[in-house]
């Protein structure tokens, strides 16, 4: 069950996470570029026109029709003190039937990183997925030289699962990464961590 995308709101102690909106094209501009340095490395390379309001509208465009199709819940993450924008997390490719799974993505403005942040984010997101959502299994995956990103997902309880051989783009070739996932119902404990 998906909440309609006015009323879509998670709160943590620090942050709402809500969909992006129109109004936030300069927030998310100004992050993105200053932080340019910061994410490139492990994501997919930006498209000439990534920075455009032509391509946040799409954005925008896109997370609407996701959260109302049910396919994926692409959130951003508001500092509640002030307004800010400090990053984002999208649960995608909800899948229902008897796979009940989502992939977890997620990105923090670098001036934001290692502050607990995306931590409180992905403890919302998950606890909205498992128990709002009926999902039975998140997925995560990260690059195997990304140690605060899978201690980040760790601490988050997510298990290590294995490897995907180039799994996809980063920075603009194929690379392998480390598969993680959290199950509503875990009774794995801490599984080995290559």
């Amino acid at each position: 069950m998906l909440l309609a995308k006015r009323k879509l709101k998670l709160e943590t102690e620090r942050l709402s996470l809500r969909p992006p909106t129109h109004s936030d094209f300069r927030a998310w501009t100004t992050l993105r570029r200053d932080s340019a340095d910061f994410l490139m490395p492990w994501e997919p390379s930006w498209a000439v026109d990534h920075l455009t309001r032509k391509s946040f509208t799409n954005r925008v465009y896109w997370a609407q029709r996701s959260i109302s199709s049910g396919t994926a819940l692409p959130l951003f993450l508001i500092r509640r003190s002030d307004d800010v924008l400090v990053g984002a997390i999208t649960l995608d490719n909800i899948r229902r039937g008897p796979s009940q799974s989502g992939t977890l993505g997620y990105w923090t403005g670098e001036a934001f990183a290692r502050q607990g942040y995306m931590r409180e984010a992905i403890h919302a997101v998950v606890h909205h997925a498992f128990t709002r959502l009926d999902l039975s299994r998140l997925e995560a995956a990260c690059l195997p030289e990304n140690k605060p990103s899978r201690g980040l997902l760790e601490s988050c309880g997510f298990k290590y699962e294995g490897v995907a051989q180039s799994y996809l783009q980063i920075d603009g070739r194929w690379r392998t990464h480390v598969l993680y996932a959290s199950l509503r119902s875990d009774r794995r404990g801490k599984t080995a961590v290559g």
